[in-house]
């Protein structure tokens, strides 16, 4: 037996070496995020002290410790209006909490973002947060990474496959900067932003993580930044406590993200431009800030203290509530801020209250996971909360639990909800996101796998004249013929184009097909190839069909065509896949 010919350009990866042009660039991506990070950090502090306190300084301070009193619940509209006045006038782009935004550029921008969002998004977002939104910083940091990034690429001779990896190596460097967590960074990079798993963008956005990681070091900036000690106890109950959390978790995801979606229908309704939704939003935000001043801002204090279990149960319940409402407004009014921290400390406040229902845990255990499986719920990114997760908290001997939890809420999710936070803005835009990924079809599919082998042939010794007459005869149920010899030797094909051009070149109509394909070269396919290669060959030869021909003998044991290369991937109701149509003789 005759061993399979192999086609030397497949292999298990379409990488070449320049990955590691790209990967250079990601380093300079890496750390000019890591800069634009820390700026935005100390920026948000400056703000909150400049409203809040009247003092030019970027110390930190707590917004509950204003002496403003009542008056404070000024500052949030203030800052809200003007946050407005900056999208209207500015870029309407920065409005959001920053993961939907990169998507779109993605998908639908080839992935380039304009410099002013790379300066108004950070500015924007330090004044968001800095004047009391109960927002997070990495959605804006994730947002302006990805501008430099994309900023960057736009200056380079890179494709858009490769302007979209530098835009998310930008984001990871970003997300690193801010909390310590490169692995994490890495696999919200893969679930969330690249829509793809392969090494030609999957060592850039490493490359860029690890960069920020090491320059943040250097920077004397904690890791881990929320330091947990606790161990699980690893049994039955335990573990169907774990997915209890979890499923709790997952239901929480689901109300959460109607409340913004339901928030954003109500301001939509709003006979005002929406210039004003935020100021709206704003002055809910402060009212929330007089019944609890911990639901304001970052809050990255609220999460140490659920971690370190300080707070009580009607504390976390208040901080729980306040938290998901002014939260929820606040987004859906479509001011600038991020959605992580909130949905931790969202979560970690469930946690909290349903600790004295729970087996009995070190003190945080309950927050820390449902911390996680809120993340992972609300953004679907199971891996990445549960990396997180142990990242942010150095809680490696909680990885099972954390895990457990985290798939469990994503399953609810997954189960109940159509869309994520992360996807619903882009459906109401009328653009459909599948984040299912796997490996193409065509990349396992064979020829002989789909190729149809009762095929109807034409002689080459049929005339001019008689091609013709086939081709419009009612009873010809398809345009395309492979011509053969008598040892079913592909010459060549007609079709009607073929047919009018000989006509019009002047060839008799008694010419046989033979001679007027006689030094041409047949584009054919091979029953071992792969589908990948065979609409390379369609693409590049400008057809839809092509014969099918044995590498043993040159003879004509198949055709193929685009409708059966589609049809492969078509599910029929038996679940087996089928082919749209066939040629049969």
């Amino acid at each position: 037996m005759k061993p399979i010919e192999i086609d030397r350009r497949l292999g298990d990866f379409t990488l070449n070496p320049r990955v590691l042009v790209i990967a250079a660039i990601a380093i300079l991506v890496a750390s000019t995020s890591v800069a634009c990070s820390v700026a935005l950090l100390a920026l948000i502090r400056l703000c909150t002290n400049v409203a809040y306190f009247g003092e030019w300084s970027f110390g930190q301070n707590t917004i509950g410790q204003t002496p403003l009193g009542a008056a404070s619940v000024l500052i949030p509209v203030t800052g809200a209006l003007i946050i407005g006045l900056m999208a209207r006038f500015g870029s309407e782009k920065i409005r959001g909490h920053g993961i939907p935004e990169a998507l779109e550029a993605i998908l639908l921008g080839r992935s380039r973002l304009s410099a002013k969002v790379a300066v108004l998004k950070p500015i924007s977002s330090a004044i968001s947060i800095g004047t009391g939104g109960p927002f997070g910083a990495e959605g804006p940091i994730i947002m302006t990474g990805g501008a430099i990034g994309s900023l960057i690429a736009q200056m380079l001779p890179v494709s858009d496959a490769e302007r979209k990896t530098l835009l998310v190596a930008g984001a990871a460097a970003g997300m690193t900067t801010v909390f310590g967590t490169p692995i994490a960074a890495i696999m919200l990079a893969v679930e969330l932003l690249l829509f793809e798993w392969a090494p030609r963008s999957f060592i850039p956005v490493v490359v860029g993580a690890i960069v920020a990681m090491v320059e943040r070091t250097y920077l004397h900036m904690p890791s881990p930044l929320f330091p947990f000690s606790g161990e699980a106890q690893i049994s039955t109950t335990g573990l169907l406590a774990w997915a209890l959390i979890g499923v709790l978790a997952g239901l929480l995801s689901v109300c959460l993200s109607k409340l913004i979606y339901a928030a954003e229908d109500a301001f939509a309704r709003l006979p005002i431009h929406w210039m004003w939704w935020p100021a709206i939003g704003g002055l809910f935000v402060g009212i929330g800030g007089l019944i609890d001043p911990r639901a304001l801002s970052v809050g990255y204090d609220n999460i140490d203290h659920l971690l370190k279990g300080d707070l009580t149960t009607s504390s976390a319940l208040s901080l729980l509530l306040v938290k998901t409402a002014i939260w929820g407004i606040a987004l859906g009014s479509g001011t600038s801020g991020g959605v992580l921290a909130p949905l931790l400390i969202i979560g970690g406040a469930m946690g909290m209250c349903l600790t004295m229902l729970m087996p009995p845990e070190a003190a945080g255990f309950w927050p820390l996971l449902a911390m996680a499986a809120t993340m992972a719920g609300t953004m679907r990114v199971p891996l990445s909360a549960t990396f997180f997760a142990v990242e942010l908290t150095g809680a490696t001997h909680c990885f099972l639990p954390i895990m457990t939890a985290c798939v469990a809420s994503y399953s609810v999710t997954v189960l109940l909800m159509r869309r994520s936070i992360m996807t619903e803005r882009l459906a109401r835009r009328g653009h459909h996101v599948l984040c299912e990924y796997h490996v193409s079809s065509f990349a396992l599919t064979r020829v002989s796998d789909v190729m149809t082998k009762d095929v109807q042939t034409v002689p080459g010794s049929m005339t001019l004249r008689g091609a013709a007459a086939l081709l419009v005869d009612p009873s010809t149920t398809h345009p395309t013929f492979p011509v053969v010899d008598r040892q079913m030797r592909v010459l060549g094909m007609i079709d009607p184009p073929a047919i009018i051009r000989w006509r019009r070149e002047g060839h008799q109509r008694t010419a046989a097909l033979a001679q007027l394909l006689d030094g041409t070269s047949p584009t054919i396919t091979h029953p071992d190839e792969y589908l990948t290669t065979v609409v390379e060959k369609m693409n590049s030869a400008n057809v839809a069909h092509l014969p099918v021909v044995a590498r043993n003998d040159g003879c004509l044991v198949g055709y193929l065509s685009w409708k059966d290369i589609i049809g492969s991937q078509v599910p029929s109701h038996t679940g087996k896949l089928r082919t749209l149509s066939r040629i049969m003789p």
